[in-house]
Protein backbone atom coordinates (compact mmCIF):
# COMPACT_ATOMS: atom_id res chain seq x y z
CA UNK A 1 0.00 0.00 0.00
CA UNK A 2 2.99 2.37 0.37
CA UNK A 3 3.10 3.11 -3.37
CA UNK A 4 -0.65 3.73 -3.41
CA UNK A 5 -0.59 6.23 -0.56
CA UNK A 6 0.41 9.29 -2.66
CA UNK A 7 -2.56 8.62 -4.93
CA UNK A 8 -5.00 8.01 -2.10
CA UNK A 9 -3.79 11.27 -0.55
CA UNK A 10 -4.30 12.97 -3.93
CA UNK A 11 -7.90 11.76 -4.07
CA UNK A 12 -7.75 8.67 -6.30
CA UNK A 13 -10.70 6.43 -5.48
CA UNK A 14 -10.27 2.66 -5.39
CA UNK A 15 -13.85 1.47 -5.71
CA UNK A 16 -12.80 -2.12 -5.05
CA UNK A 17 -10.27 -3.43 -2.51
CA UNK A 18 -6.63 -3.42 -3.69
CA UNK A 19 -6.39 -7.22 -3.52
CA UNK A 20 -9.37 -7.58 -5.87
CA UNK A 21 -7.90 -5.02 -8.26
CA UNK A 22 -4.58 -6.89 -8.27
CA UNK A 23 -6.40 -10.12 -9.08
CA UNK A 24 -8.19 -8.47 -11.98
CA UNK A 25 -4.93 -7.03 -13.28
CA UNK A 26 -3.43 -10.52 -13.50
CA UNK A 27 -5.98 -11.36 -16.20
CA UNK A 28 -5.53 -8.17 -18.26
CA UNK A 29 -4.22 -8.77 -21.78
CA UNK A 30 -5.29 -5.50 -23.42
CA UNK A 31 -5.58 -1.79 -22.69
CA UNK A 32 -8.28 0.25 -24.40
CA UNK A 33 -8.81 4.00 -24.25
CA UNK A 34 -11.39 6.60 -25.08
CA UNK A 35 -9.65 9.67 -26.52
CA UNK A 36 -11.36 12.96 -25.70
CA UNK A 37 -11.29 13.66 -21.99
CA UNK A 38 -8.77 10.87 -21.39
CA UNK A 39 -5.67 11.95 -23.32
CA UNK A 40 -6.67 15.61 -23.06
CA UNK A 41 -9.20 18.03 -21.58
CA UNK A 42 -11.80 17.35 -24.27
CA UNK A 43 -11.56 20.71 -26.05
CA UNK A 44 -11.64 20.60 -29.87
CA UNK A 45 -9.98 22.72 -32.53
CA UNK A 46 -11.89 23.96 -35.57
CA UNK A 47 -11.15 20.73 -37.46
CA UNK A 48 -12.35 18.51 -34.62
CA UNK A 49 -8.88 17.54 -33.42
CA UNK A 50 -7.70 17.23 -29.84
CA UNK A 51 -4.09 16.55 -28.80
CA UNK A 52 -2.31 14.36 -26.28
CA UNK A 53 0.25 14.92 -23.55
CA UNK A 54 3.70 13.36 -23.48
CA UNK A 55 3.18 12.87 -19.75
CA UNK A 56 0.22 10.59 -20.41
CA UNK A 57 1.97 8.96 -23.35
CA UNK A 58 4.88 7.88 -21.17
CA UNK A 59 2.49 6.54 -18.57
CA UNK A 60 0.72 4.41 -21.18
CA UNK A 61 4.03 3.09 -22.50
CA UNK A 62 5.21 2.19 -19.01
CA UNK A 63 1.93 0.41 -18.29
CA UNK A 64 2.26 -1.61 -21.50
CA UNK A 65 5.82 -2.51 -20.49
CA UNK A 66 4.62 -3.51 -17.02
CA UNK A 67 1.94 -5.76 -18.47
CA UNK A 68 4.46 -7.23 -20.93
CA UNK A 69 6.69 -8.09 -17.98
CA UNK A 70 3.83 -9.50 -15.93
CA UNK A 71 2.53 -11.64 -18.78
CA UNK A 72 5.81 -13.45 -19.56
CA UNK A 73 6.79 -11.05 -22.33
CA UNK A 74 3.45 -11.15 -24.13
CA UNK A 75 2.72 -7.71 -25.56
CA UNK A 76 -0.67 -6.40 -24.38
CA UNK A 77 -3.01 -5.36 -27.16
CA UNK A 78 -3.65 -1.62 -27.20
CA UNK A 79 -6.42 0.37 -28.81
CA UNK A 80 -8.39 3.61 -28.89
CA UNK A 81 -12.11 3.92 -29.54
CA UNK A 82 -13.40 7.42 -30.18
CA UNK A 83 -16.62 8.86 -31.50
CA UNK A 84 -14.75 11.43 -33.60
CA UNK A 85 -12.24 11.38 -36.45
CA UNK A 86 -9.07 12.89 -35.07
CA UNK A 87 -5.67 13.30 -36.74
CA UNK A 88 -3.97 13.69 -33.36
CA UNK A 89 -5.29 10.29 -32.26
CA UNK A 90 -4.17 8.77 -35.54
CA UNK A 91 -0.69 10.24 -35.13
CA UNK A 92 -0.50 8.89 -31.58
CA UNK A 93 -1.64 5.38 -32.55
CA UNK A 94 0.92 5.26 -35.36
CA UNK A 95 3.76 6.61 -33.25
CA UNK A 96 3.07 4.46 -30.20
CA UNK A 97 2.30 1.37 -32.27
CA UNK A 98 -1.18 0.69 -30.95
CA UNK A 99 -2.88 -2.34 -32.43
CA UNK A 100 -6.06 -0.50 -33.33
CA UNK A 101 -7.64 2.94 -33.64
CA UNK A 102 -11.39 3.00 -34.12
CA UNK A 103 -12.64 6.49 -35.07
CA UNK A 104 -16.16 7.71 -35.70
CA UNK A 105 -17.94 5.09 -33.58
CA UNK A 106 -20.75 6.84 -31.72
CA UNK A 107 -22.00 3.42 -30.55
CA UNK A 108 -18.77 2.09 -29.15
CA UNK A 109 -19.71 -1.58 -28.59
CA UNK A 110 -19.48 -2.06 -32.37
CA UNK A 111 -15.80 -1.13 -32.29
CA UNK A 112 -15.25 -2.99 -29.02
CA UNK A 113 -16.59 -6.23 -30.45
CA UNK A 114 -14.36 -5.80 -33.52
CA UNK A 115 -11.32 -5.27 -31.26
CA UNK A 116 -12.11 -8.38 -29.21
CA UNK A 117 -12.64 -10.53 -32.30
CA UNK A 118 -9.53 -9.25 -34.05
CA UNK A 119 -7.29 -10.21 -31.13
CA UNK A 120 -9.10 -13.25 -29.71
CA UNK A 121 -9.89 -11.54 -26.42
CA UNK A 122 -12.59 -11.96 -23.81
CA UNK A 123 -14.05 -8.68 -22.56
CA UNK A 124 -12.82 -9.48 -19.03
CA UNK A 125 -9.24 -9.32 -20.31
CA UNK A 126 -9.52 -5.62 -21.20
CA UNK A 127 -8.66 -2.62 -19.01
CA UNK A 128 -10.68 0.39 -20.22
CA UNK A 129 -9.96 4.08 -19.57
CA UNK A 130 -12.92 6.42 -20.11
CA UNK A 131 -14.60 9.61 -19.03
CA UNK A 132 -18.22 10.00 -20.15
CA UNK A 133 -21.64 8.57 -20.91
CA UNK A 134 -20.82 7.36 -24.43
CA UNK A 135 -18.27 4.96 -22.89
CA UNK A 136 -20.43 3.22 -20.30
CA UNK A 137 -21.73 0.48 -22.62
CA UNK A 138 -18.12 -0.66 -23.11
CA UNK A 139 -17.05 -0.09 -19.51
CA UNK A 140 -19.88 -2.33 -18.27
CA UNK A 141 -18.27 -5.29 -20.06
CA UNK A 142 -14.57 -4.84 -19.25
CA UNK A 143 -12.52 -6.56 -16.60
CA UNK A 144 -11.02 -3.34 -15.21
CA UNK A 145 -12.60 0.12 -15.61
CA UNK A 146 -10.78 3.39 -14.90
CA UNK A 147 -12.86 6.57 -14.88
CA UNK A 148 -11.06 9.83 -15.62
CA UNK A 149 -12.92 12.07 -13.24
CA UNK A 150 -13.85 15.67 -14.15
CA UNK A 151 -14.77 18.12 -11.34
CA UNK A 152 -17.62 19.46 -13.46
CA UNK A 153 -19.06 15.95 -13.85
CA UNK A 154 -19.24 14.98 -10.19
CA UNK A 155 -22.76 13.58 -10.52
CA UNK A 156 -21.74 11.48 -13.51
CA UNK A 157 -18.86 9.99 -11.54
CA UNK A 158 -21.11 9.28 -8.59
CA UNK A 159 -23.72 7.60 -10.79
CA UNK A 160 -21.16 5.59 -12.77
CA UNK A 161 -19.64 4.24 -9.57
CA UNK A 162 -23.05 3.46 -8.08
CA UNK A 163 -24.18 1.49 -11.16
CA UNK A 164 -21.07 -0.71 -10.92
CA UNK A 165 -19.19 0.42 -14.02
CA UNK A 166 -16.06 1.79 -12.34
CA UNK A 167 -13.23 0.11 -10.43
CA UNK A 168 -10.89 3.10 -10.08
CA UNK A 169 -11.66 6.82 -10.40
CA UNK A 170 -8.85 9.32 -10.83
CA UNK A 171 -8.49 12.48 -8.82
CA UNK A 172 -7.28 14.45 -11.86
CA UNK A 173 -8.98 15.01 -15.19
CA UNK A 174 -7.57 14.14 -18.59
CA UNK A 175 -6.50 17.75 -19.04
CA UNK A 176 -4.59 17.56 -15.75
CA UNK A 177 -2.67 14.45 -16.83
CA UNK A 178 -5.04 12.14 -15.01
CA UNK A 179 -4.05 9.42 -17.48
CA UNK A 180 -0.56 9.39 -15.98
CA UNK A 181 -2.14 9.13 -12.55
CA UNK A 182 -4.20 6.15 -13.72
CA UNK A 183 -1.27 4.28 -15.26
CA UNK A 184 0.92 4.78 -12.20
CA UNK A 185 -1.88 3.55 -9.92
CA UNK A 186 -2.11 0.34 -11.95
CA UNK A 187 1.65 -0.15 -11.90
CA UNK A 188 1.62 0.41 -8.13
CA UNK A 189 -1.12 -2.20 -7.73
CA UNK A 190 0.97 -4.59 -9.83
CA UNK A 191 3.97 -3.82 -7.59
CA UNK A 192 6.00 -3.10 -10.72
CA UNK A 193 6.32 0.69 -10.73
CA UNK A 194 9.93 0.94 -9.55
CA UNK A 195 11.10 -1.95 -11.71
CA UNK A 196 9.45 -0.53 -14.83
CA UNK A 197 10.91 2.94 -14.33
CA UNK A 198 14.38 1.61 -13.54
CA UNK A 199 14.41 -0.64 -16.62
CA UNK A 200 13.34 2.29 -18.80
CA UNK A 201 15.94 4.61 -17.25
CA UNK A 202 18.68 2.06 -17.93
CA UNK A 203 17.32 1.18 -21.38
CA UNK A 204 17.80 -2.38 -20.21
CA UNK A 205 17.76 -5.53 -22.30
CA UNK A 206 14.26 -6.26 -21.00
CA UNK A 207 13.01 -2.85 -22.08
CA UNK A 208 14.64 -3.20 -25.48
CA UNK A 209 12.94 -6.58 -26.03
CA UNK A 210 9.61 -5.02 -25.14
CA UNK A 211 10.26 -2.05 -27.42
CA UNK A 212 11.17 -4.32 -30.32
CA UNK A 213 7.91 -6.23 -29.91
CA UNK A 214 5.91 -3.01 -29.56
CA UNK A 215 7.51 -1.40 -32.60
CA UNK A 216 6.79 -4.44 -34.76
CA UNK A 217 3.07 -3.77 -34.33
CA UNK A 218 1.26 -2.46 -37.42
CA UNK A 219 -1.64 -0.24 -36.29
CA UNK A 220 -5.05 -0.87 -37.84
CA UNK A 221 -7.04 2.32 -38.48
CA UNK A 222 -10.78 1.67 -38.69
CA UNK A 223 -13.27 4.40 -39.61
CA UNK A 224 -16.91 4.40 -38.62
CA UNK A 225 -19.53 7.03 -39.43
CA UNK A 226 -18.62 10.66 -40.03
Amino acid sequence: MDDLKPFLDLGTTLVRPPDELRERLRDIRAVLFDWDGVFNDGWKDIDGGSPFSEVGSMGVNMLRFGLWSQNTEQLPFAGVITGQHNKHAERFAQREKFHGLYMGFIHKPQAFDAFLTKHGLASEQVAFFFDDAIDLSVADRCGLRVLMRHPAAALFAQHSIARGGVDIATALSGGQNGLREATEVLLALMERFRSVIDHRAAFSDDYQRYLKARNATVPEIVSGVR
